[in-house]
């Protein structure tokens, strides 16, 4: 008779257990995830009713390789692109409260008598909400259209990556055994300088290849090759001394940039959901009945922290970011919980053996029951307002009220703002590519090839002129590339005494260049003869081929910059949803086959006269269409981006989306967004209609309100006439609209 091996007899056992249980979950409409859990302890060896698996460690491998597509398929939704577009409501939001939960978290523990390591995990573990169970609260309550759940998904990006950023330091310290305030700030700006080195190289290498031999790929090919540059990336991380999750991370990151990123998170979603569930079920072996009536108290005590923090500290960030009260306090309700990287971070805790046993199960059962709680604390969120706003004083409800409406106005960008970001651009990201080549040049491929060449003066000038090749058009940008000439001159010749602090910043340059090349110098020369003659070479070679260099750097710069807004450019990136700054906002919905809306142009619907609602956006598959016209026809699974009130929303929806089981869509970029515009005095549209002021001509946008004396209009006449100090609210690209309130012949 043919042995059957261990490990496919545990693995049918966990998978059978795993099926009945989630279909049972899926019966009361619970979360799976908890279905995995609850599997994973009924077939754990803590709980000996049920067959117990018992190669136990090879369950665990299977269980890492379940982190890494875990995290590789978080980066699929994440792109550096969206956390640069996600909104300073989010940033700020988002960073508040994960840092007060940190400090909550380590205070806590030490209270309750914990080591500090220990102390310091609990922080990481409650600091960071669950993506999939928020998800999937607003499908089922049906409020994924409600203004305040982009401020959500805003804050769930920073979340995500500071989860991922937290795993590094904590792995660091872990190791360490250490707080030092120094070792901290060099793992930082190690960790910093890393993930800048491998998104630049990424992006320049990754989809190039892959656009490359498009033609050559069939749905086989592409799961087989991210997933090979999935675990490639995971080897150079765990070299460079990082977790393997980060590597997962940057390199599906760094694919959702390309224009295979839809087809590879469709074809890894298989892959992804197998090893996600046996990680899940790993989560519930590890958990020991015994500890968790032990430690039932603290448990406790850790989900009461976990609802009231979260909720206060969510709710707090958002108005300091500027936030109506009601969308922050409904957004703090619904991020009172914690999730799948509390499992992660825990377990982390544990393989590196520095955590408590009775940490993993307490972090396991304060997740099971926030997550109970959370549908629940959604629903409360609105009543609980209305209770908070009438018990708030008329004078504090005044001041967030003109606090969050002032915070909405655009802020005129001056020509220093614009010089300083192109500054720090150029200087960190060119000194960050100079500094990796030469690091890999010297200290990883030299020492490799001088174990089979001998190491002579011949063979370092040799590699010295290879890194120099290499690294010389950087070296260029990095001293020469002025990037915004426009504001450059506009202060060289508006103001003398901006020409000190201009020059001040040139010469700042030339002397990073000089200290970067010195580093070169040093990394393959002693002598001082040497020193001096490659310096000269250097300076020379830079001088006869300085428009060389010029047009190399130009010609590596479109590359990426082709390669970063590939999606974009091919019509295939999904759209956006943006925060808005009153009532109205904008949502996506998806017009369903059932719905009597298809086959109608926009006009013979005269869905703004019967809803309340503009239509702004529509997606049909890699086409969009932004602000469409009124002839423009509705077709099955077109996504509509519209603009209306929750209540507007909420009864418009119920006509677009029938029967539709799906989930919430995430933001990803904010370039159709709604921005305020004060009518001054020396404004040239004062007296002129809507439809004549040009502003849709000029911005590519709609005025969808409109301020006058403290009244609100929504949707105002086009035949409306603009008053001094009226507010317009825009839906239009943010870029234009900037041009328009900044450009004097436009609007002076």
């Amino acid at each position: 008779m043919t042995h059957v091996p261990q490990l496919i007899v545990d693995l049918s056992l966990i998978l059978t257990m795993a099926g009945i249980i989630t279909i049972i979950f899926k019966k009361l409409k619970q979360p799976i995830v908890l279905g995995y859990i609850l599997a994973g302890l009924l077939v754990g060896p803590n709980f000996t009713i049920f067959p117990t698996i018992t190669d136990i460690k090879t369950i665990e491998i299977w269980a890492e390789i379940g982190v890494i597509f875990l995290l590789f398929n978080l980066g699929l939704e994440f792109s550096f692109k969206k956390l640069v577009k996600v909104g300073s409501t989010a940033a700020i939001t988002g960073l508040f409260e994960v840092t007060l939960m940190l400090v909550t978290g380590f205070v806590t523990g030490q209270l309750l008598g914990w080591s500090k390591i220990d102390s310091l995990f609990l922080g990481g573990i409650i600091a960071i909400s669950s993506t999939t169970i928020i998800f999937r609260a607003f499908e089922e309550l049906g409020l994924k259209t409600q203004q305040f759940t982009s401020v959500v998904f805003g804050i769930l990006v920073i979340e995500d990556l500071t989860a991922v950023l937290l795993m590094v330091l904590l792995s660091t310290l872990s190791i360490s055994q250490q707080f030092a305030g120094m070792e901290m700030l060099q793992s930082i700006a190690k960790l910093f300088f890393f993930l800048i080195l491998w998104f630049l190289g990424g992006i320049f290498i990754f989809p190039t290849l892959l656009r490359r031999f498009r033609n050559l790929m069939n749905d086989e090919s592409v799961l087989i090759t991210s997933i090979a540059l999935c675990f490639g990336m995971v080897f150079l991380v765990t070299k460079a001394g990082f977790s393997a999750a980060l590597g997962a991370f940057i390199m599906g990151s760094i694919l959702a940039e390309t224009t295979h990123a839809e087809k590879i998170e469709h074809l890894l979603k298989p892959v992804k959901d197998l090893f996600g569930a046996v990680f899940f079920i790993s989560v519930g072996m590890l958990i020991n009945p015994k500890l968790l009536v032990e430690y039932a108290v603290p448990t406790a005590i850790l989900v009461f922290v976990v609802i009231l923090g979260k909720t206060t500290y969510v709710t707090m960030g958002a108005v300091i970011s500027g936030q109506p009260l009601k969308k922050s306090i409904q957004a703090g309700m619904s991020l009172s919980q914690i999730g799948e990287f509390s499992f992660i971070i825990a377990n982390l805790g544990l393989s590196l053996k520095v955590t408590s046993e009775f940490l993993y199960p307490i972090a396991v059962g304060v997740s099971v029951i926030t997550t109970f709680t959370t549908p629940y604390m959604m629903k409360a969120s609105e009543p609980f307002y209305v209770w908070f706003d009438k018990h708030l004083p008329e004078s504090w409800r005044n001041r967030l009220n003109r606090y969050s409406t002032s915070t909405a106005t655009i802020a005129k960008t001056t020509h220093w703002n614009l010089i300083l970001q192109s500054y720090a651009q150029t200087v960190i990201l060119n000194s960050v590519v100079i500094i990796g080549i030469i690091t890999i040049m010297s200290r990883q491929i030299a020492p490799q090839v001088f174990q089979r060449v001998p190491k002579t003066y011949v063979t370092l000038s040799t590699f010295f002129g290879l890194t120099f090749l290499f690294i010389s058009p950087f070296i260029w940008a990095l001293i020469f590339k002025r990037s915004n000439r426009k504001a450059y001159s506009a202060l060289w010749l508006s103001r003398k005494f901006s020409r000190g602090p201009l020059l001040l910043l040139e010469l700042s340059r030339v002397l990073i260049g000089i200290i970067l090349m010195g580093f070169l110098l040093n990394s393959f020369f002693e002598t001082p003869t040497a020193l001096m003659i490659a310096s000269g070479i250097m300076v020379l070679a830079v001088g006869i081929f300085y428009q060389r260099l010029k047009l190399f750097y130009s010609k590596i710069e479109d590359r990426f910059l082709q390669n970063l807004n590939a999606r974009q450019l091919e019509g295939s990136g999904k759209s956006k949803k943006i925060l808005l700054p009153w009532d109205a906002h904008f949502a996506f919905l998806e017009v369903s086959p059932d719905s009597s809306l298809i086959g109608k142009s926009l006009q013979q619907l005269g869905i703004r006269e019967s809803f309340g609602i503009n239509v702004v956006l529509i997606e049909r598959g890699t086409k969009t269409i932004q602000l469409p016209r009124p002839t423009e026809v509705l077709y099955p699974y077109d996504r509509i981006e519209v603009i209306g009130t929750d209540d507007q929303l909420d009864n418009f929806r119920g006509h677009v989306e029938i029967s539709r089981n799906g989930e919430a869509y995430l933001a990803q970029e904010d370039k159709i967004t709604l921005q305020r515009i004060e009518v001054k005095s020396e404004f040239n549209i004062i007296g002129k209609s809507i439809r004549n002021s040009q502003i849709r001509e000029l911005t590519h946008g709609m005025v969808v309100g409109l301020e006058r004396n403290g009244e609100r209009i929504l949707n105002p006449d086009s035949s409306m006439i603009i008053e001094k100090e009226d507010v317009l609210w825009v839906a239009g690209e943010r870029d234009l609209i900037k041009d328009y309130i900044q450009r004097k012949d436009s609007i002076w």
